[in-house]
């Protein structure tokens, strides 16, 4: 096995805000591996804010307010996150479940957009305002997550990608589970796909919920706060 993990997929559909053939689903890929696809409307929110959340979440009690049932435990970044500023190129391992599915430990790194699409697709795409935020991450679930030579969970490969709409943004998300073993027998099973789906849907709508009062009182971004009346 490659000491790497394998190249990112071809993720460029998401940057263009015409409709997918898959917006939300799952769906096997020619290499065992599952795709999954999520749509999540974030009433009240901009992509600024999304971006600015993996800033600042730290603590157990900030994940359970992102998902109250779901999330299990925070244990901690690496010493490249920074808060308030990036957290590219960070690391994170947390304990949550996935819907019916009883609790994981999951381990995440993040990526620079960059590193996924060229540097001038990413810059087209926010000079155009098809795009407000990319959130790109190596994934990866349980108690012994592969690890490449870089620090990347080898398994799977998670993107969230927001265009800001009238009502706040759009906010696609997008998993491949199971990168890292092509054989049918140890493929992700749909069940556990469906299961991320409805997890990752219901988080980012708990997420929407709070998250412009949070990044308004935290003073995010510098931002001068708009008053309702």
């Amino acid at each position: 096995m490659s000491q790497f993990a394998k190249p990112w997929l071809d993720h460029t559909p998401l940057l263009n805000p015409a409709p997918m053939a898959l917006e939300m689903g799952v769906q096997r890929l020619e290499n065992r591996s599952l795709l999954v696809a999520v749509r999540t409307d974030l009433h009240g929110c901009k992509g600024r804010m999304l971006d600015w959340w993996f800033t600042f979440f730290e603590t157990t009690q900030h994940i359970k307010w992102w998902h109250p049932v779901d999330h299990v435990e925070h244990r901690g970044w690496d010493a490249n996150w920074q808060r308030g500023k990036s957290y590219h190129g960070a690391s994170i391992s947390a304990v949550e479940s996935l819907a019916e599915i009883p609790p994981v430990s999951a381990k995440l790194k993040f990526h620079d957009p960059r590193d996924v699409f060229s540097a001038q697709v990413v810059e087209d795409a926010f000079a155009s305002q098809q795009v407000s935020a990319i959130v790109a991450a190596r994934i990866g679930f349980g108690d012994h997550v592969k690890l490449d030579a870089n620090g990347d969970p080898m398994s799977g490969q998670m993107l969230h990608v927001t265009r800001d709409t009238p009502f706040g943004c759009v906010l696609r998300s997008r998993f491949v589970l199971g990168l890292d073993d092509e054989h049918a027998e140890h493929a992700p099973s749909e069940a556990l796909g469906l299961a991320l789906m409805r997890h990752c849907y219901t988080e980012f709508t708990f997420l929407s919920r709070f998250l412009p009062s949070l990044y308004y009182g935290e003073k995010a971004n510098g931002e001068e706060i708009p008053l309702p009346w």
